[in-house]
């Protein structure tokens, strides 16, 4: 905490201690919202509410050194990825910011929830957000009186799709100097054309997912407007390709297993994951603007518990540029950004916000993520010495280290028997291999 100490001040007063007493409460408290931290802290809970609701620290600037030092931490050895995703939180009632019936991805379906779109960086198995952009439903951003009572400042009161979101937190990261190799992301962000070719204007390589229905053409289409065939009824206006088009889904129907390619993609807790991959170079007409755009398919089939795992990926890169393994490691990767939302949810409470402000928000969202890059910190610190130290390890120590209800040799034990049982299960993976 003392690396941001300069962010709780202003000209009149320090509101660090109050920061400090809320990322040991996520720490320490059973419940990550702010009656229950005060109370196992046995802090002052209007304090704690007025320094979260209502005191004037920049989030914004919290959440940018965040990203700073995460780029500076990660591991230059392999290819850096800023992941794109959103996750939601279930919500009651129309008072929260944000909050709609939507999808929401924590539960799997449509459902009252607040939902932000967030970036990661990640590098090999590290990782750890950077970046986030809460998402506003048409409906708020429709209602100025709906956004002046929940304090949306002006400038972000016009309403954005998530690709859209997804595109600020880009150019963002960019205009700081972030470094990273690549886009990842979902297909939602795939099979957005827009999102895509701003990624592209950026100068960037992106690798993001698509759904299995996307059309594709094997062949360069030429576009052209049929010839009228009679003077009955008007001339022809809407463009045909010269060549057909097919889904992906259909695509994958016509390979052979000469057409495949099985690949080591990176280590995991369960043994080595392997894949067989396919690399195509297909385009796509998009209609709205009649404009033909090349693209290089990447699809993956992987063996899973539930049977066979298929995924389907566009990317701008070619394959001049990147050997077939950076490619599917670059698609696998998404995984990490997944694996954070779960670390942010079930370690630190990153779904259990009870206050309804934008201001409000975006500090505690802004916390979480300060406590989500000091576990990556003290990772890469430990990578040596203790390679199969998680989130849930660390947050353990920390309880530890400040209750210290059990002696160091107990505290040591007890991580060593987490991680030889561990250890024990990767083996065993590799082993079966």
């Amino acid at each position: 905490m003392s690396e941001y100490q300069y962010f709780f001040k202003n000209k009149t007063k320090s509101n660090f201690d109050k920061a400090t007493h809320y990322v040991e409460g996520l720490a320490l408290s059973d419940l990550k919202n702010i009656e229950r931290i005060s109370e196992t802290l046995n802090a002052e809970y209007h304090q704690m509410q007025h320094f979260i609701t209502e005191s004037n620290w920049d989030a914004r600037a919290v959440i940018d050194q965040i990203a700073k030092q995460v780029d500076q931490s990660l591991p230059k050895q392999k290819l850096k990825g800023l992941l794109i995703d959103e996750s939601g939180w279930v919500k009651k009632g129309d008072k929260s910011v944000g909050v709609g019936h939507q999808y929401c991805g924590n539960v799997g379906k449509t459902a009252n929830s607040q939902v932000a779109v967030f970036g990661c960086l990640c590098s090999d198995k590290y990782a750890a957000l950077v970046d986030t952009r809460l998402y506003l439903p048409k409906s708020w951003c429709d209602s100025p009186a709906r956004c002046e009572t929940a304090g949306v400042p002006e400038q972000d009161r016009a309403f954005k799709t998530k690709p859209e979101l997804a595109t600020d937190i880009v150019k963002h990261q960019l205009e700081m100097g972030i470094e990273f190799d690549y886009v990842g992301g979902d297909g939602l962000y795939g099979n957005d054309l827009a999102f895509t070719r701003s990624i592209e204007d950026m100068g960037l390589v992106y690798m993001l997912d698509i759904h299995s229905d996307q059309k594709i053409h094997i062949e360069k289409p030429e576009l052209y407007i049929p010839e009228r065939k009679s003077n009955r009824g008007p001339a022809p206006k809407k463009a045909k390709a010269s060549t057909p088009s097919i889904n992906a889904n259909e695509y994958i129907k016509t390979l052979t297993n000469k057409d495949w390619k099985k690949l080591d993609i990176r280590d995991s807790a369960k043994g080595k994951l392997k894949g067989l991959f396919h690399f195509k170079t297909v385009y796509i007409w998009d209609k709205t603007s009649d404009a033909v755009e090349k693209r290089l398919l990447v699809i993956s089939k992987r063996k899973t518990k539930q049977g066979e795992e298929i995924k389907y990926s566009f990317t701008n890169a070619e394959l001049a540029q990147y050997t077939h393994q950076a490619l599917a490691y670059m698609q696998a990767q998404r995984f990490f950004i997944e694996h954070n939302f779960k670390e942010q949810k079930q370690i630190v409470g990153m779904d259990q916000f009870q206050t309804r402000k934008w201001l409000s928000w975006y500090h505690q969202v802004a916390l979480n993520m300060l406590v989500g890059s000091f576990m990556l910190k003290e990772k890469l610190l430990n990578q040596d010495e203790v390679p199969l130290l998680s989130a849930r390890d660390i947050m353990d120590f920390m309880v530890y280290k400040f209750y210290r209800e059990m002696t160091d040799e107990l505290m040591l034990e007890k991580l060593q028997q987490r991680h030889k049982k561990r250890q024990r299960d990767i083996d065993y993976c590799y082993s079966r291999q």
